[in-house]
């Protein structure tokens, strides 16, 4: 999964990388993509679902034909956490409290590594 659609998703405040390798998914396409369709998730395994600006309709998510639980962080222009959620498959809808730019999937143990008003970066490979 390395290469140039990827980044690590760094927690700010303590430094640790919650995600080394994420997919970067900043096209109407892959951010429909998803998880979808997927039987499983691989530790350490994340995506990272990129709008053009923060909003709380395109942050939504719909985990239809998503066969498993994930950790949902939604995370403003500025990088501020805004909402988390544990997102169960088969859901019609989650959405955030607050508008965000990003949205990131991941294994549902994340969200026990994050607070509402922390705040996140991404890191490009070098």
């Amino acid at each position: 999964m390395a290469g140039s659609n990827t980044r690590a998703v760094q927690h700010v405040q303590s430094g640790q990388v919650l995600i080394e390798q994420s997919r970067w998914c900043n096209t109407f396409l892959s951010r429909m993509r998803g998880f979808t369709f997927r039987r499983k998730l691989e530790k350490g395994e994340g995506l990272v679902l990129v709008d053009k600006q923060d909003s709380r309709v395109n942050a939504a998510i719909t985990m239809l034909f998503v066969f498993f639980d994930l950790g949902v962080i939604w995370v403003n222009g500025s990088g501020k956490i805004v909402d988390k959620k544990l997102a169960r498959s088969w859901r019609l809808s989650y959405s955030p409290k607050e508008p965000a730019q990003y949205v990131i999937e991941s294994h549902p143990n994340i969200l026990e590594k994050i607070q509402i008003g922390d705040h996140i970066e991404f890191i490009s490979p070098v």
